[in-house]
């Protein structure tokens, strides 16, 4: 391979984003088929497809930044960006929800009952399951701001600590939301009020999942000493997602929960 004189990483030619584009289209057909109560071999192959390619792909980019040192300063500046860009992308996408909950909240139709919550339903208790979510989230976000802060210190056990009680804490929440999906009085099709509110928090389930694997990589990781005090960018952007993530959950938990009921 010809050396280069500029501080750029040229990535080389990769099959993943192939292999990532097939999947996405193969789930997307495996959760038609699954829908209509079909068979879903192809749904199982197509989750298969999409996590050896994550896999890959991760494997490769933690070749690239810890073992061939292509992560320079200026790459991670680009990378920091993109990450940034991403997460306000992330919130530009939430604000959507929150728009189409308080178009339909704030001025109920006839067709709602002219009241918000339309007749008939029966919202959670905002003080039960939802605000020990609340409590959860928060208290990960302490968790998680001390293991950035053991990374930074080079205090390796306590990032180890820290950071595994806030994958346990993350899975938690997500064990709640699916208890509380489970016993809901009302569905997605219940009127404008349940496709609001299981679209809103279903995606944030959902981003709650994707940070608990970020932060489960970054475990592993750390487990391997991957992460020094001066280059741990894989971390601080699970770190950064997951701080994302507990900002939207109180925007939901005030807006969807507690006003909204």
């Amino acid at each position: 391979m010809a050396k280069h004189t500029h501080p750029f990483h040229m990535v080389d030619q990769s099959p993943w984003p192939l292999t990532g584009a097939l999947s996405a289209l193969t789930l997307t057909m495996g959760l038609i088929k699954w829908f209509h109560k079909m068979n879903p071999n192809l749904l199982m192959l197509a989750m298969f497809i999409t996590l050896v390619t994550m896999i890959q792909w991760w494997r490769d980019i933690i070749r690239e930044s810890t073992f061939q040192g292509n992560h320079t300063s200026i790459v991670m500046s680009g990378l920091r960006w993109g990450m940034i860009l991403f997460i306000v992308s992330e919130i530009l996408f939430f604000a959507s929800f929150f728009w189409a909950f308080f178009h339909s909240s704030l001025s109920p139709s006839i067709e709602l009952g002219s009241s918000w919550p339309p007749s008939g339903i029966s919202p959670f208790n905002p003080f039960q399951i939802p605000l020990l979510n609340t409590a959860i989230l928060l208290s990960s976000g302490v968790t998680i701001t001390w293991a950035h802060h053991s990374i930074m210190e080079n205090n390796h056990p306590q990032s180890l600590q820290a950071l595994f009680l806030t994958i346990i804490l993350g899975l938690y929440f997500t064990s709640l939301q699916a208890w509380e999906y489970w016993e809901a009085p009302f569905s997605i099709a219940d009127s404008a009020y349940g496709t609001t509110f299981f679209v809103a928090t279903g995606f944030h389930g959902l981003h709650v999942i994707i940070g608990t694997s970020f932060l489960s990589i970054c475990f592993i990781r750390l487990m391997f000493f991957h992460f020094s005090p001066n280059h741990h960018f894989g971390f601080e952007a699970a770190a950064w997602y997951w701080h994302f993530v507990d900002v939207v959950w109180l925007f939901l938990f005030i807006s969807i929960y507690w006003w909204g009921s």
